[in-house]
């Protein structure tokens, strides 16, 4: 029985390619989709292009047929716009675009359709599945959180491996899964306090941590998650590093670290390219006055919490005239093009060749996003994503859906990527413990 997928509109402001992703099946837009469509097509965002992406599909089908009557696709469905005239009675406001929305799919339930409402709106999908509609989530481009790599794991070996392992530096134990760029703590079967921390290569082969990334730019790791991500953030061969880790676990301070130490200290890179997403937290504060370097200031305040710390020589200030020393050296950092601080909308369309390239709070944009960012790199250029998928304020994302977490699970075993898990918080007693209780 052919099913009738009926899409929500964030549905397609959340993947463009949505609308062909039901092969051999019947996809309808109800007519509340193409208005709310046309109204988020005039922004400048990633949901814009979404929309702009679909009008432009939808015209191109319109060119074959009657969309009303509905439109094969080219892989082997059919797309089709319903009209909102003469719908079954749902019971629900129909004045509201969302119910509108619901009464396209309660109509065709009604008339004993096979239909699944998709919407990545959990109340949207709570009301269909009140009327007895089957109902699901987008899942294209989902990963399960719950099972995302981790980047290290642990192996228990006999005493004499690990011995070997010191002896040769290097170590191949047939059957470890490990893929390259994954790190796993050796542990004596015998006796639990003789370990090795080693890395995986390309090869399969087991190797141990460089003496010479023990540390970046007087920076070293508290833990040894820590220094499994300084290993990943100064190689020049991982070419992309992702970070996941809740609040005060230091991603964003060894990205940065890792960063000034390549760049100023090793002259790896020309500059340090920093962006975040411009998601708020809450109330959206609205209009911002000043230039962009004024109007990024307040969103980079984060950013500049974490050079000064760098900055600073025992990474707390200590007096007056040592922090205005501080902020002058943060100061020259940005003004000498060192480090530049840029809006994701502005690397669009960018080629970015021999930078060191840090996406702060990645967790926020969608998979397209990532691919867009992320192949802006040029040649000997760097990209570190860093981010909490348990902390999203985009709407349209979550644990599973978010770029970040995305490409973590896709890039997964490439010898140019590497990925670290940081679990536990740094930054002070009271932070770790509002991480783990509240």
């Amino acid at each position: 029985m052919q099913k009738y997928f009926v899409l929500d509109t964030n549905v397609l402001l959340h993947n463009a390619d949505s609308i062909s992703s039901f092969s051999d099946n019947v996809v309808v837009l109800p007519m509340s989709v193409i208005e709310e469509l046309d109204r988020f097509k005039s922004h400048n965002n990633e949901l814009a292009r979404n929309a702009r992406q679909v009008i432009r599909q939808l015209d191109h089908l319109r060119e074959k047929g009657n969309l009303g009557r509905g439109v094969e696709m080219d892989n082997g469905g059919t797309l089709m716009i319903y009209h909102e005239r003469d719908l079954a009675d749902h019971g629900l406001d129909m004045r509201v675009a969302d119910n509108r929305i619901l009464g396209v799919a309660y109509t065709l339930f009604e008339q004993e359709k096979k239909v699944i409402f998709v919407s990545k709106d959990i109340n949207a999908r709570l009301k269909a599945d009140a009327l007895g509609i089957e109902v699901m989530d987008f899942e294209k481009q989902k990963v399960n959180f719950d099972e995302l790599f981790s980047g290290h794991c642990q192996l228990k070996v006999p005493g004499a491996l690990i011995d070997e392992f010191y002896t040769n530096k290097k170590l191949t134990i047939d059957g470890c899964a490990a893929v390259p760029n994954e790190f796993v703590l050796l542990i004596d079967e015998g006796d639990e306090k003789h370990t090795a921390l080693a890395r995986s290569t390309n090869g399969g082969d087991l190797v141990p941590l460089l003496p010479d990334y023990n540390e970046a730019f007087g920076l070293k790791p508290r833990n040894k998650e820590q220094r499994m991500a300084l290993e990943l953030l100064l190689d020049p061969d991982v070419l992309l590093v992702t970070m996941v880790g809740q609040a005060g676990t230091g991603k964003t301070l060894l990205a940065l670290a890792a960063a000034m130490e390549t760049t100023v200290h090793f002259n790896r890179y020309e500059r340090i390219l920093v962006s975040r997403p411009v998601i708020p937290m809450g109330k959206d504060l609205g209009y911002m006055p000043g230039d962009k370097d004024e109007k990024l200031f307040h969103w980079m305040q984060p950013i500049f919490d974490n050079l000064t710390f760098l900055m600073s020589a025992q990474g707390r200030q200590s007096g007056e005239k040592h922090a205005e020393s501080v902020k002058q050296k943060v100061d020259k950092l940005l003004q000498d093009n060192i480090i530049e601080l840029e809006a994701l909308t502005y690397i669009r369309g960018r080629s970015i060749p021999n930078q060191y390239v840090i996406v702060d709070e990645a967790q926020n944009l969608t998979p397209h996003e990532i691919k867009t960012i992320v192949s802006r790199a040029g040649e000997g250029t760097k990209v570190v994503l860093t981010g909490d998928p348990e902390q999203i304020d985009n709407p349209y994302l979550d644990s599973s859906s978010n770029g970040l977490s995305y490409a973590v699970e896709r890039m997964k075993g490439q010898p140019l990527h590497g990925h670290i898990t940081l679990r536990k918080s740094e930054r002070s007693n009271l932070a770790g413990a509002a991480a783990q209780f509240l």
